[in-house]
């Protein structure tokens, strides 16, 4: 499921046609249009490079989808009750090993994303995208920016983008829902139980064994 989540998010970050320009990393409802333009047109420039090599896909993920996406905000959502322990451990020593932990599941929490958007572009196939008129967001901290996937011949999806504005007043997605159900929720149901059960280094082991597999799209029955 969390693969289906990540296909829908990707098409819709690259799946738009307005004209290419800076990123407004203080309007949320802007952010979102044109990272999606400025992707896609990486995309269609690169694609020499990307017909001989996928793994060039990872650079542009890289280089622009990442830096608006807050994943480490979003790696902490999905350790959720882990980060609260690891707060109440007394031990300076163990405290300052599970603090390290953390940072390790951060960084490959990204690289795992990269991974698997890179995989996910692999499948592009210019669908197009409908964004939901921007709404006013004065005093407001996060924000949906709604918007639906349409593709011939296939009912349209509802998705919306949870976009956070953080201390220096920018603004970048963290969540996605997509028909009612969250991403991140969706990535916090599947690991919690190994978290438990085998602990945060075995999971950042798997997370890391996964984004190191060559670029490719695995659909919902492969390996995620």
């Amino acid at each position: 499921m969390f693969k289906k989540f990540l296909a829908l998010v990707a098409f819709t970050f690259i799946a738009t046609n307005v004209n290419a320009q800076s990123v407004d990393l203080k309007d949320p409802y802007k952010m979102v249009r044109q990272v999606s333009d400025n992707t896609f047109q990486r995309i269609t420039r690169d694609q020499p490079l990307i017909e001989k090599d996928k793994e060039h896909l990872r650079v542009i993920v890289s280089d622009e989808l990442m830096p608006y996406i807050d994943y480490k905000y979003a790696a902490l959502r999905v350790l959720g009750s882990h980060v609260s322990k690891v707060r109440a451990i007394k031990d300076p020593a163990e405290q300052k090993q599970a603090v390290e932990d953390i940072k390790r599941f951060i960084d490959v929490f990204q690289e795992y994303l990269i991974a698997t958007y890179a995989g996910v572009f692999t499948q592009y196939t210019n669908q197009h995208v409908e964004f939901a008129p921007a709404r006013d967001f004065a005093g407001q901290d996060v924000v949906l920016v709604k918007t639906k996937i349409v593709e011939p011949g296939k009912p349209d999806i509802k998705i919306d983008f949870k976009v956070r504005e953080d201390r220096s007043g920018e603004w970048r997605a963290y969540d996605m829902v997509a028909e009612g159900i969250s991403l991140l929720d969706a990535k916090q149901s599947e690991l919690q139980g190994i978290l438990r059960q085998q602990g945060i280094e075995h999971v950042s082991n798997l997370l890391e064994q996964k984004s190191k597999l060559p670029v490719q799209f695995r659909g919902e029955g492969g390996n995620e």
